[in-house]
């Protein structure tokens, strides 16, 4: 397998969605990952990952459809699955197809995923993900049991942080991140402090930051280094600078993304956030190619 040279400059966007949250999917085309890497190009970006969501995809809502009927029958899990059962409709033979034909057009495209965490459900997640030729594998923590707390436009979800409390929610929070970077069913920990997407911080951030970096550097994943938050109400890259520095101080490697979900936000901020991680020291980003490592310039 050709792998980079360390000393190759290569900066990546390493999280990017072809739909819109709410959008019913369309095949993805080659025409429209042309069209990412282009505006890519145009942002000083020279190599992408596509890392669609696991649960739009109709092959895992066969075997994790379903899986919020464990928790409380309450107004919030109906909303978390009405919204799974939305978006699980997207064909997964169908996107890997496309990646792979861009991949062989010569388009700078690394074929990924966005996994999220499902507890005690992640030795399936990896077996199934394990039939697939992926490039890198994205972590995330999108929902504490049914409540998706980063749906920042829905009142109803805002209004469950005064029910569960920050405390309580960046506790678990920090323990579901911790078991999944334990896991090892991924490559990457997404915008790793996502919880604090709304704004809300507990009195000290620092406790929960030093268990993120802690859970990084003990499974030996990487962190993405997002501009994602500033499209957020918390007006934050991810990580905060305090988890950044410690992820530096760790020797964590990082990728560094946008989280687009269209074409609009690819590549967004990219030259802050190659500023922002070399503040902190990084000379180098951390590429994959068939889930093997590879470390490029900033």
């Amino acid at each position: 397998m050709e792998r980079r040279s360390p000393y190759d400059v290569i900066v990546l966007d390493y999280h990017l969605h072809l739909w819109p949250h709410g959008q019913r999917d369309t095949a993805p085309t080659l025409d429209q990952l042309n069209e990412y890497c282009e505006m890519a190009a145009k942002n000083g970006i020279n190599e992408i990952a596509i890392t669609e969501h696991l649960f739009r995809f109709v092959q895992v809502d066969r075997f994790l459809g379903g899986c919020f009927k464990k928790y409380p029958d309450t107004k919030v899990r109906t909303i978390m699955e009405e919204y799974w059962a939305d978006h699980a409709r997207a064909d997964l033979d169908t996107y890997v197809e496309v990646a792979l034909a861009a991949k062989a057009a010569g388009l700078p495209v690394v074929l990924g995923m966005e996994v999220d965490y499902y507890p005690e459900r992640m030795h399936e997640v990896s077996e199934f993900l394990g039939g697939y030729p992926f490039d890198v594998l994205l972590g995330s923590v999108h929902w504490l049991g049914a409540w998706p707390f980063d749906h920042v436009s829905d009142p109803v979800i805002m209004a469950e942080w005064d029910a569960f409390g920050i405390e309580n929610a960046w506790r678990d929070y920090t323990r579901a991140l911790e078991e999944l970077a334990d896991s090892g069913a991924v490559d990457v920990l997404a915008h790793p402090d996502l919880i604090k997407v709304a704004g809300h911080f507990p009195k000290v951030p620092e406790e929960f930051y030093d268990r993120m970096a802690e859970a990084a550097r003990n499974s030996g994943i990487a962190a993405e280094v997002s501009s994602a938050g500033w499209r957020k109400p918390v007006r934050e890259a991810y990580p905060a600078p305090y988890l950044l520095r410690k992820f530096f101080e760790y020797g964590i490697p990082i990728t560094t993304a946008s989280d687009a979900h269209g074409l609009a936000d690819v590549a967004f901020r990219a030259d802050d956030i190659k500023s922002y991680v070399s503040s902190v020291g990084y000379v180098r980003l951390r590429g994959f190619k068939g889930r093997k490592p590879y470390d490029v310039a900033v």
